[in-house]
Formats: structure tokens, C-alpha cells, sequence
């Protein structure tokens, strides 16, 4: 199956007050190097944006999620890498365990349990703050676009 590199998801799970956070720290010539983010991916040729989000979940995670939600589309407008299109999602239920080799390496990145509020505070794409408190504060799906020029975010708009 082809990789569709501008359409992913990303999810936040849920558990205990705190979000299952990645720090990506394993991939060679990652965009997301270095920061911290929630777990998802590149959907693949065919995937319905659903699909995407449980096949990438369980690769990453091992977890087999059993209630999700949609929450909005990310636009991201990057001069470096091009345009992205991501489907975001929470989720507060699931199977399956973390074993504790996945919380301290997974092919991308490293795994752990934050509290909710400690999240804006570690390295997160300046956008991602701006998402975080819509997920926080709106029940509604929402779609917001943020424009890249390299890391500095140069704008947000909420549609």
C-alpha cells in the first residue's frame, strides 16, 4: 500500500488525567524530532481516517483502542515540509497493556503517561498548544490551520 505522506491522524489517549504522550527521539530525519506529541500517523492508500487511527495506535503502542473520538482537522502549512492534513482524535478507552519496553522505546520514539496540563510545558510544536486547549475547552470538532515558517509559528487560524 502507498503512504499518503499530507493526510494523518493523531490521538490523544486518555488515562488517569493524564494523555499517553510520544517523544520522538528514535527516527532519522524526523520533522518531529525532539518534541513531544500524541501517537498517530501517515494514513496509508485506501485507510478510512478511522482505520488509520487504529492500525497506527497499535503499531505504536500495542493498544487496541474501544472508544474514540473525533475531535477536528489540523491544517499545517510548513515552508519546509509542505502541507498536512491531520484528523485528530481523543480516545478514553482501550485493551491491551503497555509493556514496559514500549514506554521506553518504540521504533518512534519514547512513551509515557503525562498529566494533561504538564503537556504545554514540554518541547510541543508551538501550534499543538492551540489545539491542546480546544481539546480541553470544546466539546464541538473544530478545524484549525497554522502556518509554518521553519519551527516558528507564524499563524493560527480557527474555522
Amino acid at each position: 500500500m502507498r503512504d499518503l505522506a499530507n493526510l494523518t491522524t493523531l490521538c490523544y489517549i486518555e488515562k488517569d488525567g493524564c494523555y499517553l504522550m510520544m517523544h520522538r527521539v528514535s527516527k532519522k530525519d524526523d520533522e518531529n524530532a525532539g518534541k513531544w506529541i500524541g501517537v498517530g500517523g501517515h494514513f496509508l492508500e485506501g485507510e478510512s481516517p478511522e482505520e488509520c487511527l487504529l492500525r497506527e495506535v497499535k503499531e505504536e503502542t500495542g493498544l487496541t483502542l474501544t472508544s474514540y473520538r473525533f475531535r477536528g482537522i489540523i491544517t499545517f502549512v510548513s515552508d519546509v515540509w509542505g502541507c498536512e492534513y491531520m484528523h485528530l482524535y481523543t480516545a478514553d478507552a482501550f485493551t491491551g497493556e503497555l509493556p514496559e519496553s514500549r514506554m521506553h522505546s518504540c521504533p518512534e520514539g519514547e512513551l509515557a503517561w503525562i498529566p494533561k496540563n504538564q503537556v504545554p510545558e514540554l518541547p510541543v510544536w508551538e501550534g499543538d498548544k492551540d489545539f491542546l486547549e480546544l481539546l480541553l475547552t470544546r466539546e464541538k470538532p473544530f478545524s484549525l490551520k497554522l502556518c509554518y515558517r521553519g519551527d516558528e509559528l507564524v499563524s493560527c487560524r480557527e474555522y
